[in-house]
């Protein structure tokens, strides 16, 4: 362009005006540069800088472990009561959403798509217009945040993380809408019978409000050996609550054990001495419950010598690996598919029975998203014979939510459509003989989903621990 150009001047304008006008070009483009660069603040462009910023100063933490409070007894207040107390990164993403506005993360989001309240989208977009109005009007004048941001909307989400993970700009909404969460428990305004599960949780170390004593009842006749205090347990096998209380999962911990037991391995369990992890009462908001957890926990297992974990719930395995390192809890932690697909690999497990089923399986978000095991389970399946595996539309990263996340599990949303409902019918598209999971809550989700479409004899659900100990033919 600029030799096109001096050609045309050379033939336009005598010679001797040509460093006349190289300085009123020079000029103007100077000019010009300087009018772009002041539209920056001013504009979209702004999102050049903040969007780069913000991936830059990103968190480095893992991506499951949310933020902790500490030292509470000193608050005045636990949670994020007005904006200014969030975090400077917190309010950073606000601003790099509102430079960017694609709306990738309510695309993904199941709370959205399920018709409820929450918009990822719109969530960061409102509390953006807020910060800007404190701004503006001084914080006399703003309007409150609570009421800009409804309660319906804090508690729609669950903690899926799928609007994270399309973020082109890695804003994080779910520490924000937990933050907001800790504020509504401590004001007392919780919903539908959430304060019955942390009360169960308080009292009697488990949401289903099940007996201690009970506890290890799943294990009677198999022989499981229970960790002993102050002496080397080695592997310890942590069945976690749905494990030891719900039916359904009751028979996945027993085809764990019988797994280990023909792969030779040693191991033991905690039994009456293990309690929940903690991890629904933290994403309920309910922080001092989940810290006192947390605490007990550490200490038991610190008591037994416990350098290894082993445990088939995605939720355990995310709480004790991510965020028990925050209390002083380090400890190596493996997920159930992990161990097996290392057995089948070693050839410690030989699954030669030929099962002739057409499968499909679902990434548990807190397994897929936030711990980034997607091989291992699809290693697993295809390495025993007659499995066909067939992959939803919506399947690893872009995994679906089954509902039961961010304490929902145990409490009831209603409000738009159920969300595993939803899921168990872009299941039902692949026509499988069953649904894989490797998580005990989405297996109870999918499976009541399945019961209410009228679908449980077409599609069973089962948990990859199940099908393997099928296909080792004990």
């Amino acid at each position: 362009v600029g030799y096109m150009a001096a050609k045309l001047m050379i033939t336009v304008h005598a010679p001797e005006q040509i460093p006349f006008l190289h300085r009123i070009f020079w000029i103007f483009h100077a000019v010009l540069t300087f009018f772009f660069i002041s539209l920056i603040a001013y504009t979209k462009l702004s999102h050049i800088f903040i969007a780069s910023l913000n991936v830059f100063l990103r968190s480095y933490e893992p991506k499951g472990a949310l933020s902790p409070v500490y030292n509470m007894e000193k608050l005045d207040s636990i949670g994020a009561a007005r904006l200014e107390d969030f975090t400077w990164k917190q309010l950073l993403d606000l601003d790099a959403c509102k430079n960017v506005r694609c709306g990738r993360c309510q695309d993904e989001c199941p709370a959205h798509l399920s018709e409820k309240p929450l918009s990822p989208k719109c969530f960061l977009r409102r509390l953006d217009a807020h910060m800007h109005e404190k701004n503006d009007k001084g914080i006399k004048d703003a309007k409150p945040m609570y009421g800009m941001i409804t309660e319906d909307e804090i508690w729609s989400c669950t903690t899926c993380g799928a609007c994270m993970e399309q973020c082109p700009v890695l804003c994080e909404q779910v520490d924000k809408i937990v933050d907001m969460r800790r504020y509504l428990l401590f004001s007392g305004k919780l919903t539908g019978n959430a304060s019955r599960i942390l009360q169960n949780m308080m009292n009697s170390g488990n949401p289903y409000g099940q007996p201690q004593s009970a506890r290890a009842d799943w294990a009677e006749g198999l022989g499981v050996k229970i960790a002993e205090e102050g002496k080397e347990n080695g592997l310890l096998y942590w069945v976690g609550c749905a494990g030891a209380y719900d039916a359904r999962n009751q028979k996945v911990t027993r085809a764990m054990v019988n797994i280990l037991k023909t792969a030779g391995i040693e191991f033991s369990i905690l039994g009456t001495k293990e309690t929940c992890t903690g991890d629904a009462a933290r994403r309920i908001g309910e922080e001092g419950l989940f810290q006192m957890l947390a605490g007990q926990n550490i200490e038991t297992l610190k008591k037994h010598n416990i350098k290894k974990i082993l445990t088939h719930c995605p939720h355990c395995f995310n709480t004790i690996k991510n965020e028990y390192p925050q209390f002083g809890g380090e400890f190596e932690v493996v997920h159930h598919t992990e161990f097996i697909a290392n057995l089948i690999k070693e050839g410690k497990i030989k699954p030669q029975k030929e099962l002739n089923l057409n499968l499909t399986y679902h990434d548990s978000c807190y397994l897929g998203r936030y711990n980034d095991i997607y091989n291992q389970p699809r290693n697993i399946l295809n390495s025993i014979k007659g499995i066909k595996l067939n992959e939803m539309e919506k399947s690893l990263e872009k995994s679906f939510c089954c509902g039961a996340g961010g304490g929902h599990m145990w409490m009831e949303i209603n409000i738009g459509k159920k969300i595993n409902h939803m899921r168990i019918e872009q299941a039902a598209k692949q026509n499988p003989d069953a649904v894989a999971t490797a998580c005990p809550f989405c297996l109870v989700m999918l499976d009541d989903a399945a019961k209410a479409k009228g679908l449980e004899e077409k599609i069973k659900v089962k948990d990859i621990a199940l099908i393997v100990d099928e296909a080792i033919g004990r």
